[in-house]
């Protein structure tokens, strides 16, 4: 092996490990990125209700053109996938993914990876789903740039609640400040 046996660690999955970010808050890293999460989220969802209440109060550039193009379902459905995949991410118990504190059931932590890996999978199709109809609805239409607009906002909807489920469970994942480790 290429790893100092001292370094070894046969529960690694990876042979390098993660890098620790402790960006300098401290005890309240866990409450700063509980924060961000909910800030992403929020940010996530404004820019698309926004691209639906004015396309909901679109006015044509011309008033003999009617208007080309609305948010519909459709355009809601990638961030409907991404929300449930975003709680399903936030609702498995990390111990339980991580196989620690004893669960005696070995079959609830293939469970919870499997709950956890659709979870991601679902919020992977939400993205996926939101790049495809802004590419087919909105850019090979060839609609001006303001209706364009709607798709960008699906898109980034869908980013925004991507990185707000992972802050979030990187955040719930580190020590809290209430977390004590005594050892002897």
């Amino acid at each position: 092996m290429s790893i100092p046996r001292a370094n070894y660690d046969p529960r690694r999955v990876c042979v390098n490990p993660c890098p620790n970010f402790t960006p300098g808050f401290g005890k309240h890293k866990r409450t700063v990125g509980v924060y961000l999460a909910g800030a992403l989220f929020a940010i996530a969802n404004w820019t698309f209700f926004d691209a639906a209440i004015l396309s909901a109060h679109a006015k044509p550039p011309h008033e003999t053109e009617p208007v080309l193009v609305h948010v519909t379902f459709v355009d809601w459905v990638p961030g409907i996938c991404s929300l449930l995949g975003m709680l399903v991410v936030n609702l498995i118990d990390k111990d339980r993914v991580r196989g620690e504190d004893g669960f005696g059931d070995s079959r609830a932590v293939w469970r919870a990876r499997l709950l956890l890996f659709i979870s991601f999978a679902l919020m992977a199709g939400g993205l996926a789903g939101s790049i495809s109809i802004l590419i087919l609805k909105y850019i090979l239409n060839d609609y001006p740039e303001m209706y364009k607009y709607y798709g960008y906002c699906n898109v980034s909807q869908n980013v925004g609640l991507m990185l707000s489920a992972v802050v979030l469970w990187i955040s719930q994942s580190s020590s809290g400040e209430y977390e004590y480790s005594l050892t002897i």
